[in-house]
């Protein structure tokens, strides 16, 4: 074979006259005039090779043979390309080489779909033909800058004194959240291990072995329902420190942040990011992860319908619940039929429908007018600041339900006018994030993080009593309205782990049997710690600008968790299931 002594993109003008050897694939081919010109495509870009029948009509015929996707291997001169034929959206655009000797190295069939971004192909088609798909130029820099992004992370944080340690793949199953990836085990029948969701009792353990700074980039599992922006595999940076409080795992995240822009964006984050409290993000945003790229803020007049003419509100400001809105200035596209659009939307979220009013000419519009008084209408349009065209949307019903199906419609709205500069990049941390949720399934609490969240030590002596009121000791990192990371300062002691326990519903012989090893860990001077996790994909997704999180990742999975192109989960054979002493049991469709 002929062994390449340049890549495809490294030729410039200064190798002119210069023999070289390239290898690798044939993006296209074209005959102009009697010569063959071919665009040689590697990983490190494209090269103009150029075959002449009257300098090697051996070559030459050899390369009428030449098609989309071939490998090959050429030997040539180096040479500038004649007046007026520059490519300069190439690096390579200046220079040509004009090939002497070609080697066929593989031929290829005819791919399914064009090798080009933005070709408008179904994603299976392409997910089953990964590995063509992975040739484009736009999945390839996302890879590149992936593995970029890898050594920007753990330079910092050797830098930053941390330790790097592997954790178990194979762990006990601990199911408080999303389903455990379960394994069976060939050794013990009836028992299995389970893939991790995150390493997040490894590091506590390793907290109390002494290591007071850890840190993993780590493949995790969920066998969770799939989005956009989730995979059953993934990965994150996971973190844990010994001996702090909130603000120094804040600001060393703070700070890899800013690390990771400069050196991956260029960029530079001279300020420290804002905090908004989870009660603030719900009532003014709609969502504890608000894109604040644009100011359109929920507004809230709960007090206006109080004792008011329309019955709807009144009851719902009675019994306790919200009545807020959105205002918009309507630029004219907001007819009858997009605003049922909008209250169809909101329907499908679970909410009872929109009310909406228009200013026009000092006066309110819209299909509860009439229900209103004169001092309603007035206070209405006094604190929704209205102006003429302005449109207010209002939705009324229990307090985070409404407001979460507002910060859905809030983000559809900016969508529609425009409001999102997606240039612009906003970080914010949401904090005091309440501890318990109840989940009215289970008629229980529910951890809103994970169990082993501290709570603020002001709100600890309402934890049986109010046990709603209580906030925890976590902290999220929103930019540009995503989550990217999480986490939290956690329980060091194994009396305030078991109250926590019991808030859970979990029992003391449930939470031995769980957890344990553990609770007994804690025992052994545990020191106060806290950490937090980086969704490294996601952070790729949006450093690239991906429109996927499959954008990003290798061999992603689709979104009903199929692998496309090996056909897993796939069927094993009865003599391996009787090896584990398993049984597969057919569901019916």
């Amino acid at each position: 074979m002929l062994k390449r002594t340049h890549t495809c993109g490294d030729l410039r003008k200064e190798n002119v006259g210069q023999k070289v050897t390239l290898n690798g694939w044939v993006k296209n081919w074209r005959d102009h005039g009697g010569l063959i010109f071919i665009d040689l495509r590697d990983r490190y870009g494209v090269t103009q090779i150029v075959f002449n029948p009257q300098t090697n009509h051996e070559n030459y015929e050899k390369a009428q043979a030449l098609r989309s996707e071939f490998v090959i291997a050429v030997s040539g001169t180096v040479h500038v390309r004649p007046e007026g034929s520059a490519n300069p959206a190439l690096s390579t655009g200046e220079i040509e080489v004009a090939v002497d000797q070609l080697e066929i190295l593989n031929p290829s069939k005819t791919t399914p779909f064009e090798i080009k971004d933005n070709i408008d192909v179904k994603e299976e088609l392409k997910l089953t033909y990964r590995y063509l798909d992975l040739r484009r130029d736009e999945l390839q820099n996302n890879l590149l800058l992936r593995s970029r992004l890898y050594s920007v992370v753990r330079n910092y944080m050797h830098a930053n004194r941390f330790v790097e340690i592997e954790t178990p793949v194979l762990m006990k199953s601990t199911p408080e959240g999303a389903r455990d990836f379960l394994v069976p085990s060939r050794n013990y029948h009836g028992r299995f291990y389970a893939l991790p969701q995150s390493p997040q009792t490894y590091k506590q353990i390793l907290m109390v072995s002494g290591f007071d700074r850890y840190f993993q980039i780590v493949k995790c599992f969920r066998d969770e329902d799939l989005r956009k922006d989730r995979q059953p595999e993934f990965t994150q940076i996971d973190i844990e420190m010994s001996f702090v409080d909130e603000n120094d795992v804040m600001s060393v995240s703070e700070n890899l942040v800013k690390a990771i822009y400069k050196e991956i964006k260029n960029t530079d984050i001279d300020f420290d990011f804002p905090r908004m409290t989870y009660e603030q993000a719900l009532m003014e945003y709609g969502s504890d992860k608000p894109d604040t790229r644009f100011d359109l803020k929920i507004q809230h007049f709960t007090s206006v319908f109080e004792s008011g003419g329309f019955k709807t509100f009144a009851r719902i400001a009675q019994e306790g619940g919200v009545v807020a809105g959105l205002k918009i200035a309507d630029d004219g596209s907001y007819g009858r039929a997009k605003i049922d659009r909008l209250n169809d939307r909101v329907k499908s979220q679970g909410g009872p429908g929109l009310a909406w009013f228009r200013m026009n000419s000092g006066n309110l519009e819209g299909p509860i007018v009439k229900f209103l008084g004169e001092s309603e209408k007035e206070e209405l349009k006094k604190q929704a600041n209205l102006q003429d065209n302005d449109l207010l949307f209002l939705l009324g019903g229990e307090k985070e339900k409404t407001l979460q199906i507002l910060g859905n419609l809030r983000l559809h709205l900016a969508e529609q006018l425009g409001l999102i500069d997606e240039n612009k990049d906003t970080f914010l941390w949401v904090v005091d994030f309440p501890m318990l949720e109840y989940d009215e399934d289970e008629k229980r609490y529910a951890a809103r993080h994970h169990p082993f969240t501290s709570p603020q030590p002001a709100d600890m002596d309402r934890l049986e009593s109010e046990p709603a009121s209580v906030r925890a000791r976590a902290y999220d990192l929103v930019i540009n309205g995503n989550e990217i990371a999480g986490g939290s300062i956690r329980i060091h002691r194994r009396d305030l782990q078991q109250r926590v326990f019991r808030m859970l519903n979990i029992s003391d012989e449930e939470a031995e049997h769980k957890f344990g090893f553990l609770m007994g860990a804690l025992e052994y001077g545990a020191p106060p710690h806290g950490g937090i996790a980086f969704g490294f994909d996601r952070l790729v997704m949006m450093l690239t600008g991906a429109r996927s999180i499959r954008d990003v990742i290798a061999f992603p999975k689709t979104s009903s968790a199929l692998s496309l192109m090996d056909g897993a989960p796939s069927t094993v054979s009865d003599a391996q299931l009787r090896e584990l002493g398993l049984i597969a049991i057919k569901k019916d469709n």
